[in-house]
Order: C-alpha cells, then sequence, then structure tokens
C-alpha cells in the first residue's frame, strides 16, 4: 500500500510515520502539494501526484501544507478535494482543514457546537474592532489579537487594558491582512501559567501535556516547557467534542484553564506533536497510521474499489 505523506517539510514527523507505515507494510512517500497538479490529460482522473506516475495514492495523509497567495493554496486545498471525491481516504481531508485553519470558522463551530470558548470576534472595519476592545475593557476583559491563518504562537498581540497597561489595537491593514480575529483573554489561573494540549485520534482523546510557560503564549514554539498531564475525563470529553465539531480524523486541540473551567482556544488539523511525544509513553506516529488504516481505510473501502472499477 502506497501513502502519499503531504508535506511541505521532511525532517522528524515525516520519518517517525514513514517509519510507521512501514511497520504495518506500506509505503509513505512524501509529497508537497505545491508540487502537485491538475492536468486533465495526463490520465483518467487528471492529477498528478510526484513519485505515482499515472496512479493515485492508496491513501493520504496530510502532515502540511506550504502558505502561499490565494490562489495557490486554493489549488492545493483543490487537490486534496479532488482526491476526497476520487475515493481517496484523505486524513484529515481539505474540509476538516479548511475549518480549522480558519480561526473565525474554528470558533463559530465551536460555539454552534455548545463547546466552551472564549467570546470571540472577527471584522474588516478597524473602527468596530476598536468599539469591540474598548468595550471589553470597560468590562474588565483583555482581547487576543491573531493572525486569521497563524500557527505556533506567531504573531499574537494583547489589546485593551492588562494590568494595568493598556495595549492599543494596531493597524490591522498593516499586519493582519484588514481583519481582526479576537478573542477574549483568559488570564494564568497560577504562575507560571500552563494551558494543554490534548491530541484526538479518531474521535478519542488519547494522550495530554501542559505546556507551561511565565509568558501568556504558551506554544512550544515559543519557549514553553512540556510538561505530562492527567488527561482526565473533562479534558478529554472537551477534546473530542471540538474534534467533532470541526469533522476531524485527528486533532491537536489547545485548552486553557479558567475560572468557569477548562475552554478550548483552538483546534489543529496538522498539529506538531514532538514535544507532546516526549511526554508520551506510546508512539504517537503509530496511533495515527494504525487509525488511518484500521478505521479510515475500512471505511473507505467500498468508495475507492468502486472508483478503480470506474
Amino acid at each position: 500500500m502506497n501513502v502519499a505523506i503531504m508535506t511541505d517539510e521532511v525532517g522528524w514527523h515525516t520519518r517517525q510515520l514513514q517509519a510507521a507505515l512501514r511497520a504495518r507494510g506500506c509505503l509513505g512517500r512524501c509529497v508537497d502539494l505545491a508540487d502537485c497538479r491538475i492536468d486533465t490529460t495526463a490520465s483518467w482522473h487528471g492529477l498528478v501526484i510526484p513519485g505515482f506516475g499515472r496512479e493515485l495514492p492508496d491513501a493520504v495523509l496530510v502532515r502540511g501544507i506550504a502558505g502561499g497567495s490565494f490562489e495557490q493554496v486554493t489549488k492545493r486545498l483543490g487537490v486534496l478535494h479532488a482526491l476526497r471525491e476520487l475515493g481517496i481516504a484523505v486524513y484529515n481531508d481539505a474540509r476538516a482543514i479548511e475549518r480549522s485553519v480558519d480561526k473565525s470558522m474554528t470558533s463559530l463551530l465551536l460555539h454552534a457546537a455548545r463547546v466552551p470558548t472564549p467570546p470571540t470576534w472577527a471584522t474588516e472595519s478597524q473602527a468596530q474592532a476598536r468599539r469591540i476592545a474598548i468595550r471589553e475593557g470597560a468590562a474588565g476583559h483583555a482581547l487576543v489579537l491573531k493572525p486569521l491563518f497563524g500557527s505556533q504562537g506567531k504573531g499574537l498581540q494583547l489589546v485593551g487594558q492588562v494590568e494595568g497597561v493598556h495595549h492599543p489595537l494596531p493597524d490591522i491593514a498593516a499586519a493582519y491582512g484588514s481583519l481582526a480575529y479576537l478573542q477574549r483573554f483568559i488570564p494564568a489561573q497560577e504562575s507560571p501559567g500552563f494551558d494543554w494540549r490534548v491530541l484526538v485520534v479518531g474521535g478519542r482523546a488519547i494522550t495530554a501535556m501542559r505546556r507551561v510557560s511565565s509568558h501568556w503564549v504558551h506554544n512550544v514554539a515559543q519557549g514553553a516547557r512540556c510538561e505530562p498531564a492527567l488527561l482526565t475525563s473533562e479534558l478529554a470529553q472537551l477534546a473530542e467534542a471540538a474534534s467533532a465539531a470541526l469533522g476531524m480524523d485527528y486533532a491537536g486541540v489547545d485548552l486553557m484553564p479558567s475560572r468557569r473551567g477548562a475552554q478550548v482556544i483552538e483546534v489543529n488539523g496538522a498539529a506538531a506533536w514532538q514535544g507532546l511525544q516526549r511526554v508520551t509513553p506510546f508512539n504517537i506516529a503509530r496511533a495515527l497510521v494504525d487509525d488511518l488504516l484500521d478505521r479510515r481505510l475500512a471505511g473507505n473501502g467500498t468508495d475507492r474499489t468502486l472508483q478503480r472499477s470506474a
């Protein structure tokens, strides 16, 4: 069985996935979606996936999608959409990726599913964003301004009154694509502060860690340290509900402790797990591959057979 690992970076994660696939008798081939193309003269299906000739992979595991222009990203996601329509198991598929990479859609779907998540606003109006910040500040709340498509804690800013210091709203046209995505700030409940990262695979929460930092941003890429965390029933249920709300095969769910209990901050559809692996006693890549092969491919067999016979 040949599995395409869609990634724009080859490294530790892809080596882990390839090893886990080999252990199951499969071949994992790394492919950059930027190198895939549509060519309706090349084959019956109209796609060109490097390394697969005129054939299609038996399954696709999405590890990462490179950024680019709106047109480039649309084409890359279009390839994933096409593969799904052609009967290929895509893990996570383009619909799930789109829901998770767009933070405003994530927040909307979490809210609709009644998953506890901080109040959130997304607006293209600088004036409206400023009014929201003023209103929230008057109620004693600060806000976090985030890039809509950001990751790894990059580009986050506090807005409003934080511990007596005013943080003005920057010009959203200059650095945020003329869009303000604002989320109510949850202050740390202890010092140093922390959040949880819970990994959900196949609808089930399987491991968790605490990301601890003296800074209010708790991403590992921003210097937070990883600690083992007990996967409580509350954390598991919230993370599983968040993953289900976005239709994910696997998800890294970020939660913050608050006075009202844990709240879901973000849901990651191509979550890194190197830090989590350091505090997890089992091999995470094997868990992902096992779920792909034993659940997704088992449920995808009929469609795949029909496509091949066509």
